[in-house]
């Protein structure tokens, strides 16, 4: 098992960890990722399947925890395993950038930055990927206002929409 291998090559990396219906997951501090990702992509697990975050504001409000996980989904193509890496982060902090090994964390470390607001130290093009460079605030934030308004509403806008005309 990889995370066995994990903790006799980086000890003390993994923080936490947990296996749900075969799919392993352990927690690392964003300080460890870099090396835990040099040491995954050398024992086979060469596939980024997916970069996404979580938004726990209540764990940060009750526990004085870090407010979010950016989650990482690796895939070892020879042996078929699966590991899921946990890195949390507090609300204005970033996390090291992966693009420099894997391409395909341009577009997930955008789209995190866009509908989070988590930063990705060292990412080559780090701007909105799915809204507008001034649309106010990260959708996916558990605290976005639903019923703040009509984003979608010009400068000088007072009615809100009906079914897509103006009422």
């Amino acid at each position: 098992m990889i995370i066995e291998h994990i903790d006799a090559q980086l000890p003390g990396t993994v923080t936490d960890r947990h296996a749900f219906r075969g799919d392993q997951t352990i927690v690392v501090a964003k300080e460890s990722l870099l090396a835990l990702v040099e040491l995954l992509h050398r024992e086979g697990f060469q596939l980024l399947v997916d970069i996404t975050a979580v938004d726990w504001p209540e764990r940060a409000e009750a526990q004085g925890l870090a407010r979010f996980d950016v989650v990482y989904h690796w895939l070892n193509l020879a042996s078929q395993e699966r590991l899921r890496v946990k890195v949390p982060v507090a609300d204005g902090e970033t996390v090291p950038s992966l693009t420099g090994r894997f391409k395909t964390a341009d577009w997930f470390e955008r789209e995190i930055f866009d509908l989070f607001g988590i930063g990705f130290e060292g990412h080559p093009n780090l701007k909105r990927l799915l809204t507008w460079d001034d649309f106010p605030g990260h959708a996916l934030r558990k605290d976005f206002p639903l019923d703040g308004g009509d984003p979608f509403c010009m400068e000088g806008c007072t009615a809100p929409y009906n079914n897509g005309e103006r009422a």
